[in-house]
C-alpha cells in the first residue's frame, strides 16, 4: 500500500468512527466490532478513499463534486453521517471539529488541473521542456 497522507488517514478514521457509532446504536454491535453489513460498508468506503482523485487535497464527501459512491451507498453514508455526526461532538470532539474544518476546504476538480499542476501535487516534477 502506498504512503497515505495524514489528511486521508484522518478521513478514513472519521468515517470508521461514524460507522462505529451508527452500528453500535442501530445494530447492537459491540464497541469493538461492527456487524457484517457495517463492516462491508466500511471496506467499501476504504476502497473509495483509496481511489479518490483528490488525494491529500480531498474535500469532505458532502462538498465533493465527484460522486464516487454508488447511489444506494451514497444514501447509506448520508444516513450514517446524519446520525453519527452530532454524536461525534460528544464522543470524539477533536475529530468532529477537524472534520468540520476540513469541510471548509475548496478543491479544484482534478480534471481541471493542468498536467504540470497534477504532477506537482503528486510530488513529481514535470519533464523539462525540449529545446529547439
Amino acid at each position: 500500500m502506498r504512503q497515505e497522507h495524514k489528511r486521508l488517514q484522518r478521513e478514513r478514521r472519521t468515517v470508521a468512527v461514524m460507522i462505529g457509532i451508527y452500528c453500535a446504536d442501530h445494530h447492537a454491535a459491540t464497541a469493538d466490532s461492527l456487524c457484517a453489513s457495517c463492516q462491508e460498508f466500511q471496506e467499501y468506503a476504504d476502497r473509495r478513499l483509496e481511489k479518490c482523485p483528490y488525494g491529500d487535497d480531498k474535500p469532505t464527501c458532502a462538498n465533493c463534486p465527484v460522486h464516487c459512491y454508488k447511489p444506494a451507498r451514497r444514501e447509506q453514508v448520508k444516513r450514517i453521517m446524519r446520525y453519527a455526526g452530532p454524536r461525534m461532538l460528544l464522543k470524539h470532539p477533536v475529530l468532529a471539529i477537524r472534520h468540520q474544518l476540513d469541510g471548509l476546504r475548496k478543491a479544484m476538480h482534478p480534471k481541471s488541473l493542468s498536467r504540470d499542476q497534477r504532477l506537482q501535487k503528486a510530488g513529481k516534477t514535470p519533464p523539462a521542456e525540449p529545446r529547439g
